[in-house]
């Protein structure tokens, strides 16, 4: 056994991945697909189409089909990747990536699910370099030097049909978890938009809802926590703290637990919300309307589950007003003339106990997938201690 506790000898990195720098001099002439890395293993992303002269560098690496690509500026995030062996002929990459041709004793699908583990991780963030941390760069002559377990090819093979049977795993559970969590929202839709007992009574958002005043002066000393709205009806969110000094607003409304805000702006896209605990107690600034429910006449969960419907947006937007589609604001008059169905009281305090339950359930749902997520991590150290 090694010093690293696994059953595999230790090899040179540089024995096993040769740096390649196969730069080529653009034609201004002919057109080239420029490629980003994207951080924490997301692949390799075609970025932008442009022809040579579009090019300022005018020195480029060709991308290799097979190749592991690192990016030089963004490798502390884990931005590498396996070159797709179906890359077009034209796609390019820039000088701030490092490329290295795979040895044939490495099987690349091995080296991929290699490059996930905390112990691959840790060999490329020792090699960069630099004073602050996420702006270090990747030493490549550094790196190769370091050292890695290595098993057999027919090993690696192993490991990875092992890795990749149980990733499925994770990976259809994940699936099923989201798809009972939509059928558990589209319940709570059908609960409130067909009621049991047929009810259903158009009413303006005025009858509902009371527009609140800011109430908080702001002072260039002290701090504010703020909340956001997530467009597409993805509720509200925790977001920055910000001295005083740091923004132009002279007040700001301080959101509480159950209140209804959105922005102006983005509105029409889905971004409204009722406030959660975890808002409780934040700030917004003058752009977010904030509106106390009126709880006798309808209840906070029936107006949060309403407005996250996509087929409320389109509404939205028709009421919002701007030149620029991508800048309409729904002003607070407009919002308050706007009626939604609402159903009887009794019908929503059916519809609250529901919707507890299914919070309930979502919750576990997402404890469950914490657990999930350490599985992978889990599984590629077991892979690397030789215990697949």
């Amino acid at each position: 056994m090694n010093a690293r506790n696994t059953p595999w000898p230790e090899v040179r990195i540089g024995q096993i991945l040769s740096h390649t720098e196969e730069l080529i001099k653009l034609d201004d002439l002919r057109e080239y697909i420029t490629i980003t890395v994207k951080r924490r293993h997301g692949g390799l992303e075609p970025r932008e189409r442009l022809f040579g002269h579009q090019i300022k560098t005018k020195k480029q690496y060709r991308l290799i089909p097979g190749a592991f690509l690192i990016s030089r500026i963004q490798c502390w995030h884990q931005a590498y990747v396996i070159v797709p062996k179906d890359s077009p002929e034209n796609m390019i990459a820039s000088q701030n990536y490092d490329q290295f041709i795979i040895s044939p004793e490495v099987d690349p699908r091995y080296l991929w699910w290699f490059s996930h583990s905390s112990l691959f991780t840790e060999t490329v963030r020792s090699s960069a370099f630099g004073v602050v941390i996420e702006k270090m760069v990747f030493n490549r002559d550094a790196w190769l030097e370091k050292t890695i377990p290595l098993p057999p090819l027919e090993e690696q093979r192993r490991i990875v049909s092992r890795i990749e049977e149980l990733v499925a795993k994770v990976t259809e559970t994940r699936r099923l978890q989201k798809e009972v969590a939509a059928e558990m929202d589209s319940l709570c839709r059908a609960l409130i938009m067909n009621p049991s007992d047929g009810l259903i009574t158009p009413t303006a958002m005025r009858s509902l809802v009371k527009l609140r005043d800011p109430d908080v002066v702001v002072e260039a000393t002290s701090t504010y926590h703020f909340a956001g709205v997530y467009c597409f009806g993805r509720g509200v969110f925790p977001g920055q703290q910000k001295n005083g000094s740091e923004f132009s607003y002279r007040v700001l409304t301080r959101l509480r637990k159950g209140n209804f805000v959105y922005p102006k702006l983005m509105a029409w896209e889905g971004a409204l919300g009722t406030v959660p605990d975890a808002c409780d107690g934040l700030c917004v600034s003058p752009e977010f309307p904030v509106f106390e429910v009126l709880e006798d006449q309808v209840l906070p969960e029936v107006l949060d589950t309403f407005f996250r419907m996509p087929s409320v947006w389109p509404e939205l937007a028709a009421i919002s007003t701007g030149t620029n589609v991508r800048r309409r604001r729904l002003h607070p008059n407009a919002f308050l003339r706007y009626e939604i169905p609402l159903p009887s009281m009794s019908i929503q305090r059916q519809f609250r106990s529901v919707k507890q339950r299914v919070e309930q359930a979502k919750h576990l749902q997402s404890e469950t997938a914490a657990e999930l997520d350490a599985l992978i991590p889990s599984i590629l150290s077991r892979a690397i201690r030789g215990e697949l």
